[in-house]
């Protein structure tokens, strides 16, 4: 579940400095030591993630899948795109299926800077649609999603029992084109 800490009404700093592009092989670790450092109860329906870690890249999870935000070689962000289902008929779709921005560098839209590269990026493989699924709880990042054209789509009510708690799974897209 993708997560966020960024407001669409809080002022950023540019991220003239940062730039977006596919992921590689050689950021396996910095993906992986990101993905654990921003593990949070707000985003993640797993426990926290505990050694031994295994790679960032595996049969489920690729490269060509990933776009990081870096910034002087350092790896600030990810936003990883899929396919929601294997079936041809619905190739027109790829889903957020993972997201995360560096708490250090929170609140200079790098999160934004990365929700606009995926859906460039979807464009660029010739697709139609962006989707994607959040908790209800995650109001920073169903903010963020919303300011960028995301509306949500669909709730599955008490999807998750989380912490004692029972949690809504919120389905959020946006067309792409007309």
């Amino acid at each position: 579940m993708p997560e966020t800490h960024e407001s669409p009404d809080t002022p950023v700093t540019p991220v003239d400095t940062v730039t977006v592009r596919a992921a590689t092989f050689a950021d396996d670790l910095a993906l992986g030591a990101l993905d654990r450092d921003t593990w949070s109860p707000l985003s993640a329906v797993t426990p926290p993630p505990e050694p031994p870690y295994g790679p960032y890249f595996d049969e489920r999870h690729f490269p060509e899948d990933v776009l990081v935000a870096e910034e002087d070689g350092r790896l600030l962000g990810y936003v990883r795109l899929v396919p929601p289902t294997p079936l041809a008929c619905n190739a027109h779709v790829l889903q957020i299926n993972g997201f995360a921005v560096a708490e250090e560098a929170r609140g200079r839209g790098i999160g934004r800077t990365l929700v606009r590269a995926a859906c460039a990026e979807v464009l660029r493989r010739g697709g139609r649609r962006i989707t994607l699924r959040v908790l209800c709880h995650n109001t920073p990042a169903r903010a963020l999603y919303e300011a960028e054209g995301f509306a949500v789509e669909g709730v599955l009510p008490q999807e998750f029992f989380l912490r004692g708690e029972y949690l809504d799974d919120v389905l959020m897209g946006r067309a792409l084109t007309d």
